[in-house]
């Protein structure tokens, strides 16, 4: 019970980051997003590749974090690590990161930036935003054994 404040607290102070992180590297602007994903305007010079100066700092900061993390027996304000069972990549995997892709070059809003954009509520984001929440209540329905872990067990 002791470690919810400072659990919650480090979990307001990095959703606040991640969201301001949003902001800057404007991929809360899904034209800025859509041109990026868009490789086949690389030929005519349409192609915006600003958005790997996001991906690639990203990714060497959570290799830098899981590296640090292996260290430890326990995170510093929770009781053990909550690691996914499923380690493997099977068809399960592949065809959700498949369709999450298709939504994400559809649309040029990923789930983490369409959030952070309620506070523009720009044009169609609440029909996203709906279809998002569904989709993903569909497919934790549809798939085997549903979601393993639930939210209140995420704070011992």
């Amino acid at each position: 019970m002791s470690l919810r404040l400072p659990y919650f607290a480090t979990a307001a102070l990095s959703g606040a980051l991640f969201g301001a992180g949003l902001y800057v590297s404007q991929m809360v602007d899904p034209l800025k997003v859509l041109r990026f994903l868009d490789f086949t305007a690389i030929p005519a010079g349409g192609w915006d590749p600003s958005l790997a100066f996001v991906i690639v700092p990203a990714i060497l900061v959570m290799f830098v974090a899981l590296r640090i993390g292996k260290t430890r027996q326990a995170p510093l304000f929770d009781t053990s690590f909550h690691e996914p069972g499923q380690k493997q990549i099977d068809a399960r995997l592949v065809g959700g990161a498949a369709l999450f892709g298709i939504g994400w070059g559809m649309s040029g809003i990923c789930p983490g930036p369409a959030i952070s954009l309620i506070a523009f509520q720009p044009d169609g984001l609440w029909f996203f935003l709906v279809a998002m929440f569904v989709g993903s209540l569909a497919g934790g329905l549809l798939s085997p054994g549903g979601s393993q872990r639930r939210p209140e067990e995420a704070v011992a």
